[in-house]
């Protein structure tokens, strides 16, 4: 393959399931530098996953795992409410919606265990991902992404080229006491998003480019039936916010994204041992198809997107034993995200999830297309990776530490 055609398979979820099916099969025969696989010990997991699906959603009417949940916590319907009052007209409040959702996705790398949120209009406190989620529906409604003053619902390259520490610091109520797990990065992958808009003028619009473009280029390749492909909006994501990743892997000057190698994945040339995730991506591509479907459109293809390699989905594998340490001590260093264990920990997780997915389909007596993956990771494996968590560490921790900058978990 030629360079450039590396990079197209390396942003596909095929790559993402071949190489970290790869991991896997080394993992089933005991080969793995980090981990040994226990597959016997998956039904129990699945059967663990599928009651707290009960529980969280007795009819089983359950939404997408997308940053649209988070929004809702504390029963207040944030986002809703918000567009409710602006009175926009329906392209513009997808537009807007897009805005919110990618600035918000983009912020919501782990906060740590030390960091809460408490939100001026409730008067509650938040942390983790709802945490993260309330904050940034706040940066984003004090106008700190716009440039226009006269519209302060949107993010534009201007307005995220100026943002700056200062602004975070103030709004997610930063201190010596509350402080938040890679801050700095956060920042900077914003301002970098800013840049990433001027350089894809095709997507994000050529005068005064703004995310929500995205939404305007999404439906300009809608077919004629009005169905938009989900790997179209995830190829979308991945060129159009692919510049925006620091220190990553490159093939021939272009940043991978969530690339990392593993010295066990089998391949010559420029993308020898590269095992792919997408992690953000394909989760910001889940938040972004309900703003589509609430205009009208469907989504085709969803069967084909992954699971999501985070430390909820990987740390339920770990705490019910479905994966254990060849390390007993592995739990006791920070680990970067491109350690070899780490890289296994997320390839694992991607393929326990398509299984757990299969099995809980199986016991629902649900084929994969009337209970896709989207519905299992939220129902679901992040919800019970959350609940194990909390039985087996004081404060729910993930049952790794990773040294994240603020831009993969």
């Amino acid at each position: 393959m030629s360079d450039q055609e590396k990079v197209r398979y390396l942003r596909t979820t095929q790559a993402i399931r071949d190489r970290c099916g790869e991991l896997y099969a080394l993992g089933i025969q005991g080969k793995l530098l980090h981990f040994t696989v226990h597959p016997e010990r998956l039904p129990t997991c699945a059967d663990f996953v599928g009651n707290v699906i009960r529980e969280e959603y007795p009819t089983l009417e359950i939404p997408y795992h997308s940053r649209w949940r988070h929004f809702d916590v504390g029963g207040v319907k944030r986002a809703d409410n918000l567009f409710s009052r602006a009175r926009m007209s329906p392209r513009d409040e997808l537009r807007s919606r897009y805005d919110l959702v990618v600035t918000s996705v983009l912020l919501d790398a782990g906060a740590g265990a030390a960091w809460k949120y408490l939100e001026p209009a409730t008067g509650k406190a938040y942390q983790r991902s709802e945490g993260l989620a309330v904050a940034s529906f706040d940066l984003f409604t004090a106008g700190k992404f716009s440039s226009d003053s006269g519209n302060v619902l949107q993010a534009d390259a201007t307005g995220l080229e100026a943002f700056a520490i200062k602004d975070l610091e103030e709004v997610f109520q930063l201190s010596a006491s509350n402080p938040l797990v890679g801050a700095e990065g956060r920042v900077g992958l914003l301002q970098k998003l800013g840049r990433a808009l001027r350089e894809r003028p095709d997507i994000f619009g050529r005068e005064k480019p703004r995310i929500g473009h995205m939404a305007d280029y999404l439906l300009a390749n809608a077919s004629a039936e009005k169905k938009i492909s989900s790997l179209r909006i995830l190829q979308t994501v991945l060129e159009g916010l692919g510049s925006i990743w620091p220190g990553r892997a490159e093939i021939n000057g272009v940043n991978l994204g969530d690339v990392w190698a593993h010295p066990m994945v089998g391949g010559e040339g420029a993308d020898s041992h590269l095992v792919p995730f997408h992690k953000l991506s394909q989760w910001l591509t889940y938040s972004l198809m309900e703003p589509l479907e609430k205009a009208g459109y469907i989504i085709s293809h969803l069967d084909q997107l992954t699971g999501l390699p985070e430390y909820r989905n990987g740390g339920l594998f770990l705490d019910m034993g479905v994966l254990t340490p060849k390390d007993p001590d592995l739990n006791k260093l920070s680990l970067k995200p491109s350690h070899p264990a780490i890289v296994e920990w997320r390839a694992l997780t991607v393929i326990l999830l398509d299984k757990t997915a299969a099995l809980i389909q199986k016991a629902l007596g649900f084929t994969p297309a009337q209970f896709p993956l989207a519905k299992v990771l939220q129902g679901g494996t992040w919800t019970a990776g959350r609940k194990i968590a909390a039985t087996q560490r004081p404060g729910g921790t993930p049952p790794l530490q990773v040294d994240s900058d603020g831009t993969v978990f």
